[in-house]
């Protein structure tokens, strides 16, 4: 009995001692908000049309705590809390409203919530140049596109989007993606004869499909979402999505992670109008137009090589001004202004017919 009371003691002293942090929380939190609501009376004390999101700033403090963390708690999930402090912070300068390939529930949904936190307005769009659409027209300040996936590789309706567009990427987002198979109530397994899902992601889960689901029809529709949205009137259909969909249209999850491999992970672009400093670990992406004639792969690579610059992706479309010619969609490590990276671009204007930079943006963090 006195071990009894003994142990319920500490307990309360434990719990005394985490209401007396939570109060201190409390007002550490309050004071950022309002040191936040500073830095907003300041920026439009100069300048009306401040910009407010700084990507390069959020990225260094991310990083800063991931860095700096003891434990217990992992460094990502300290950092993700930060992420949440700092997006309802922002939002009390400036709620962001944020475009994204919709509808509700669909991965580049979770990716735009993953980058800018809770605290943003998230406005679905029906298709990816639709969201380059509302952010050059204003109606939105950022958009989230999907741009390659580790399985599928590249989103070329994006690449293609970058063709007619001025907009900056200023930020990217990796999210591991989990595809689960999606029913209604009344739909039983063995009735299933179709399944709808995005193009990539019933390619993503063929091997599963192959093995699990041989005899149904595999529809191709426009979002993960919509297939999930498209089960409300059918019991003898399915659908491959995240859970997000499942959760937002009611349907039960009937086979978890059908995905054929587990490390499959989309990677998303921040689309902006406004360039970004500097963060000390950065990606650039740039859009190459060469003259057509031999040997034009080589002459874009060798200023890197010889630069020391480290590509990450290369890819190629054919361009809209003639027959034959082709655009090379680049992604490298550094920044537009770093001096490895300008002594790159001096040696491609030589061979190059056209160089559009598409941005320099902070690394993923989380």
């Amino acid at each position: 009995m006195a071990d009894k009371k003994t142990a319920e003691q500490s307990l309360e002293s434990l719990r005394q001692q985490i209401d007396a942090l939570d109060n201190q929380l409390q007002g550490v939190l309050n004071q950022r908000a309002r040191l936040a609501q500073q830095v907003a009376e300041v920026k439009l004390s100069e300048d009306s049309q401040a910009v407010f999101y700084r990507p390069e700033r959020e990225a260094q403090i991310l990083r800063r705590v991931k860095d700096s963390n003891e434990g217990p708690l992992d460094g990502e999930t300290v950092a993700r809390l930060f992420r949440e402090i700092m997006s309802a912070c922002l939002a009390l300068e400036q709620r962001l409203k944020v475009a994204f390939l919709g509808p509700e529930g669909t991965f580049t949904q979770q990716a735009a919530l993953k980058h800018f936190g809770h605290s943003v307005d998230t406005v679905p769009m029906g298709a990816i140049d639709e969201v380059f659409r509302e952010v050059e027209s204003g109606a939105a300040h950022y958009g989230v596109v999907p741009v390659e996936n580790s399985t599928e590789g590249v989103v070329n309706h994006t690449l293609d989007s970058f063709m007619d567009s001025s907009l900056q990427i200023c930020g990217e987002v990796e999210l591991r993606i989990h595809h689960h198979l999606l029913v209604g109530d009344n739909t039983q397994e063995k009735s299933i004869s179709r399944i709808y899902s995005h193009q990539q992601t019933l390619a993503q889960c063929r091997k599963w499909l192959d093995a699990h689901m041989p005899h149904a029809e595999r529809i191709a529709v426009s979002s993960n979402a919509q297939a999930a949205r498209r089960l409300k009137d059918e019991w003898n259909a399915a659908a491959i999505a995240g859970e997000a969909a499942a959760e937002i249209y009611g349907l039960k999850i009937l086979r978890r992670n059908v995905e054929d491999r587990p490390d499959n992970t989309t990677r998303f672009i921040i689309i902006g109008r406004q360039g970004t400093p500097a963060s000390g670990q950065d990606k650039t992406s740039m859009l190459v137009r060469m003259k057509n004639r031999p040997g034009a792969l080589y002459r874009v690579l060798k200023p890197f090589s010889d630069e020391g610059v480290d590509l990450t992706r290369v890819e190629s479309r054919p361009s809209r001004s003639g027959n034959w010619s082709y655009v090379f969609f680049i992604d490298f490590e550094g920044h537009r202004d770093d001096d490895a990276v300008r002594r790159v671009l001096a040696a491609l204007e030589q061979d190059a017919l056209d160089i559009r930079m598409l941005g320099s943006y902070p690394k993923a963090v989380i």
